[in-house]
């Protein structure tokens, strides 16, 4: 079919003529049809396979990119797109030291940085480029809400830029490891292109960077790309990229606990655990070392305190240092903007209307109670890694760590669901069904930002070009066989028939006066709902993994 197909690939071609010569069916022949004549039918991806696969998502997201994005034309703040124009201006206009101090030049009120330093530097590779041909697009103070047709071109390349260098490759990459490490158990009949295409054509991912604006394909590339390094059992890689992931988005620490139990129980196995988790450790502090490097010596810093060699002077400087660090980490964790932002479906947002959090408890105890609900909640998949980490239970525990932090954390949006949904897809294959429910009912609670974006047109193409593809011919069946009964395929439909009323609603009908967001509260509310169930269904999955291994373990002294 390709003329550079992998040589398994021409392999496994060979031996489905042969099979077919002698009257045979192979496993992956379906109505008669030579599975080979297909694009899903096979599980080595080819370069061309990927290739088409990767332009097809460029495709969409360049179709999506067209419409409109957060805050258009809707001054003073405007939105999102408007946040990381600024940050482009402030990181090129500004000296390393200002970018997350408020000045003169950089008023924190207006869309202050509070992403960690590579989002910054991000933001300034980025402003080099933009600079170069438009440069009124980031004239200091002066392009407050610039929107020419050329400089919104240059805004959306960057993303797609983004998503071309960092997302693609990690995906391709983890697609790859995965059929090779035959993660999933008996690779027979599963296809690597609609995997790779269940991974780039996320519908929310591509709402979210392409229509409303943002780079989380950055972050979630790099983590991306730590998780197939950690399956190919390259942990310093792993351990570098996703140091990258945290430093680029501090949501990403969603992923440590899963990151950190996985790695620290592959140390316990090994002859010097001591020494392997000193090595990691090494590394952590290392990559953080080098990305904050302007926080821990700024020049700038040395220059404002006068500095001489004597004692107090040295303890004046290292004063001055801790408070420009101490001042970037207080802009990373805005805990004054409440326990939740907007509606989000999440305990604290759905709980809400019968208890008032904000009221009854203060930010600090609050910040506790959260901090406590999120342990608790991840703790299980946490402990599960340790005594028995693989490759499938990291991918479970990594959807596990993720959906605790969503429903339990302080400080979450609606966005921060994108988190979840990437190991959601990594576990595609091995749960079609329910990764397909948890993409409907992630798009279900964006759907009222999506309209506040005016991005409903966008938002009914991609969920459609998603459920074509998601059951496509040769499609979702090359996924595990979901066994599921009779009253489990129920369920599933009367989520779907609740998600299509409430869309109905939030569409066609006026909320009480009394209550002017209560559609949103349903929606947030039966999403959470959702959300709890999946998260419950796959700590039981990731602990079943457990008895799996103890039964091989004994299998093996057995014999």
């Amino acid at each position: 079919m390709f003329d550079d197909i992998h040589p398994m690939a021409r392999k496994t071609e060979a031996r489905g003529s042969a099979a077919a010569a002698s009257g045979r069916h192979t496993p992956a022949d379906v109505d008669g049809v030579a599975a080979s004549s297909f694009l899903w039918s096979t599980t080595v991806l080819a370069p061309s396979t990927a290739v088409a696969v990767a332009l097809f998502a460029l495709l969409i997201r360049l179709l999506v990119s067209l419409g409109p994005y957060s805050g258009q034309g809707t001054p003073s703040m405007y939105g999102d797109y408007e946040a990381q124009r600024h940050w482009m201006e402030i990181t090129l206009h500004t000296p390393t030291a200002e970018w997350y101090r408020n000045t003169a030049a950089n008023n924190l009120s207006y869309w202050g940085l509070d992403y960690p330093p590579l989002t910054a530097y991000q933001s300034l590779a980025h402003a080099f480029l933009i600079n170069a041909s438009i440069p009124e697009s980031l004239a200091l103070s002066s392009s407050r809400g610039f929107e020419s047709h050329k400089s919104k071109l240059a805004m959306r390349w960057t993303v797609l830029s983004s998503d071309l260098l960092v997302l693609f490759p990690a995906a391709i990459y983890f697609v790859s490891v995965y059929f090779r490490r035959n993660v999933g158990g008996d690779a027979k009949g599963r296809s690597s292109p609609w995997f790779l295409a269940m991974i780039l054509l996320n519908p929310c991912l591509i709402l979210i960077d392409h229509g409303h604006f943002q780079y989380n394909c950055i972050s979630l590339g790099l983590t991306l790309g730590a998780i197939a390094a950690i399956l190919s059992q390259k942990e310093i890689t792993a351990s570098i990229l996703f140091c990258l992931a945290i430093n680029h988005k501090q949501m990403s620490l969603y992923y440590a606990p899963a990151f950190f139990s996985h790695l620290l129980g592959k140390c316990f196995r090994r002859k010097n655990p001591i020494f392997e988790v000193l090595k990691l450790g090494l590394v952590v502090i290392g990559i953080f070392a080098l990305v904050w490097w302007p926080y821990i010596h700024s020049v700038q810093s040395v220059m404002e305190v006068n500095i001489h060699v004597d004692i107090v002077s040295i303890e004046k400087h290292f004063t001055s240092l801790l408070s420009l660090g101490f001042l970037v980490i207080h802009r990373l964790a805005p805990f004054e903007r409440g326990v939740f932002e907007d509606y989000v479906a999440n305990f604290w947002c759905s709980t809400s209307m019968l208890i008032k959090w904000k009221r009854i408890f203060t930010i600090s105890t609050m910040r506790f109670i959260c901090s406590i609900a999120t342990i608790l909640a991840f703790f299980p998949s946490f402990v599960q890694q340790i005594k028995s980490p693989s490759d499938l239970g990291f991918l479970y525990s990594l959807l596990n760590s993720s959906f605790s932090f969503y429903l339990f954390s302080y400080q979450v949006h609606e966005k921060s669901i994108l988190l979840p949904l990437l190991p959601a897809s990594l576990l595609a294959l091995q749960e079609p069904t329910l990764f397909g429910w948890l993409i409907n009912c992630s798009l279900l609670s964006m759907y009222p930002l999506v309209c506040r974006d005016k991005l409903s047109l966008q938002y009914g193409s991609v969920l459609a070009l998603f459920a074509l593809i998601f059951y496509a011919p040769h499609g979702k069946q090359h996924g595990r066989v979901d066994k599921s009964s009779t009253k489990r395929v129920a369920l599933l439909t009367v989520g779907l028939i609740c998600s299509a009323v409430l869309h109905l609603v939030y569409l066609g009908l006026e909320p009480p006066k009394r209550y002017p967001f209560l559609f949103e509260a349903l929606i947030m509310s039966f999403c959470f709902s959702q959300f709890v169930i999946y998260t419950v269904y796959t700590n039981i999955k990731q602990w079943m993994l457990l008895d799996h291994s103890s039964l091989k373990m004994r299998v093996k002294k057995d014999s």
